[in-house]
Order: structure tokens, then C-alpha cells, then sequence
């Protein structure tokens, strides 16, 4: 029988600690959170590995889910700089694994779906795993979750090509939004800040995870 305790450890110091997460409520976070159960049974002896793990079959409607990599899980958790009073909106949440590992992180938080299966078993998973301060909904990643706005941090959970001003609308003054954002085959990891309803962007380093469905950029027509 696998042991997940002494792989998660592994996790942490093999590809977490070398790759610039310094944070220490971060740290143990990973390190408390069982990452295994918010994964398919059959792909369990892969929780830990330094890969993106599959959640959903591409012939799923609505297409492929993943659980993202833990090292640049970590490193976009750590941009964010999420403090014990924010309230934290987690789009594209799945399973609900970075949902519980955001919780032990702020006040509260929103893990959103657009998957009722998947959103069923994140509901399920944050139950077992005792978290009480997160809930679970549904809806369009694309729009947000405006009801419980306005939000002190905003993470995409997945590559994008573009952010709706719908998402940005519902950060707080002085909020901050993460996100992978995808220039041709290149992802920037980006810290977006709202001052004063204006939102300026900061590249923090290069990233390559899974697309998150919802977010392509329309195409223009030219006449």
C-alpha cells in the first residue's frame, strides 16, 4: 500500500521547496492537504508526481479536466500573497483540491465549476477533508461568480488567452487576480491588481499548464 503521507513530504521537497515557494502557510498547506483524494481511485499512485494528473476523460462533455502540477499550483497560490482575512474566488475548481489548500489559506472561499459531476465530488471531498469554510457552486467560468463579490484574490485555475472584465469587475479594491495567460504557445504566469477600478498587469514567470475551457479569445473578422 502506497504511503501518501511520505509522498506528499516528498512532494514538498523535491518540487515545491527548489522551485521558489518560500511561504510557509503555503508549505504546510500542501503538506496537510491529502492531494490523492481529489483524484480518480485508478490514478491515486499518481497524485504526487510532477505532472498534470487526469480527471476527466476528452470525450467527457465539456472535455478533458486535470488536476494541475503541484510546483506551478504552488508558485501561482504564492503570487496571489493570500492573507487569513480574504475572501478567495477559485475558478475551474474541479475536484476541489485547490480550493481546500486555498482554504487553509484565507477566510473563505468560492471554488467554482462548470461541471456538476465535478463540482458533486469537490462538495464531497472538502466534507471528508473537514474544510468548513469553502462552499461549492456552479456556473459559467467565464462569468465568474458575481453574488458573492466583491473578491480579495481571484485564481484561474488553468491557461486562459483572455480574462472577461466580467472576472476583473469582481475584485475588490486593492484585489488580485492569477492566472496563466497563454501568448501563442507561451503562458506568463500574471498577478493583476484592481486599483481604483483600474486593473494593471505584472508578469511573474513563465508557465505551462492545462487549458482552462472558457476563456479562448473570440476571432475578429477583418474586412
Amino acid at each position: 500500500m502506497m504511503d501518501f503521507a511520505l509522498a506528499r513530504r516528498n512532494m514538498v521537497e523535491s518540487q515545491i521547496r527548489p522551485n521558489d515557494v518560500t511561504d510557509r502557510e503555503l508549505i504546510a498547506a500542501l503538506m496537510d492537504v491529502p492531494r490523492e483524494r481529489f483524484v480518480p481511485a485508478a490514478m491515486r499512485a499518481l497524485a504526487y508526481i510532477d505532472e498534470d494528473v487526469p480527471l476527466r476523460d476528452a470525450s467527457a462533455e465539456g472535455g478533458r479536466r486535470w488536476l494541475m502540477e503541484p510546483m506551478p499550483f504552488a508558485r501561482l497560490v504564492q503570487l496571489a500573497e493570500i492573507g487569513q482575512t480574504d475572501l478567495v474566488l477559485d475558478i475551474g475548481c474541479a475536484t476541489g483540491y485547490s480550493t481546500a489548500v486555498l482554504a487553509r489559506l484565507a477566510e473563505s472561499v468560492v471554488g467554482l465549476d462548470s461541471d456538476p459531476e465535478l463540482a458533486s465530488r469537490a462538495e464531497t471531498q472538502l466534507v471528508e477533508a473537514g474544510v468548513g469554510n469553502a462552499a461549492i457552486v456552479t456556473g459559467d467560468l467565464a462569468e465568474g461568480y458575481p453574488s458573492q463579490a466583491p473578491y480579495d484574490v481571484i485564481i484561474l485555475e488553468g491557461s486562459v488567452e483572455q480574462i472577461p472584465d466580467a472576472i476583473f469587475k469582481q475584485l475588490r479594491d486593492g484585489g488580485r487576480l492569477v492566472a496563466a495567460v497563454t501568448q501563442g504557445p507561451i503562458g506568463k504566469a500574471t498577478l493583476f491588481r484592481s486599483i481604483a477600478g483600474d486593473v494593471s498587469p505584472r508578469v511573474a514567470f513563465d508557465i505551462n499548464i492545462q487549458k482552462l475551457p472558457g476563456f479562448d479569445k473570440k476571432l475578429e473578422f477583418v474586412f
